[in-house]
């Protein structure tokens, strides 16, 4: 039997708009509150302007009001334990330490489970860019 992270997860799914892949992605993530919003994948003709699950979530959070996350389940239709793509894990490390659990549904009641910091190393934060920003006014 699934969390109930993934089991929102999982619901999710029903709402993607997939015309192009047929590959549904759903996820979760709740806030250091206990709220859950979730997300779907919604695909264009133009891959590069569709949205990922985890992205939606995650905007769907911010939007109101949110800022601290203390977990992530993503999944999709397939049950293959799917991880958050680069992207998403950018998005993520915006607003989530890398301590932050990412829980990917297996199927079948199983689950794999990594923290942001080991999906995405050495990201990109608001640091990265005090720094260059140092170096470029030399």
């Amino acid at each position: 039997m699934p969390d109930e992270l993934v089991r929102r997860a999982r619901e999710a799914l029903d709402a993607a708009y997939v015309p192009y892949s047929d590959y549904t992605v759903g996820a979760a993530i709740r806030t250091a509150d206990g709220t859950v919003f979730t997300g779907c994948n919604i695909e264009n003709a133009n891959f590069s302007n569709s949205l990922h699950a985890e992205e939606v979530a995650v905007a769907e959070a911010i939007k109101r009001g949110h800022r601290q996350f203390d977990r992530l389940a993503v999944t999709s239709g397939a049950r293959d334990g799917v991880t958050p793509c680069g992207m998403c894990r950018q998005t993520l490390s915006e607003f989530c330490d890398d301590d932050l659990p990412v829980v990917c549904d297996e199927g079948d009641g199983a689950t794999s489970e990594y923290t942001l910091g080991e999906l995405l190393p050495n990201t990109i934060g608001p640091e990265t860019l005090e720094e260059a920003n140092r170096f470029s006014k030399k």
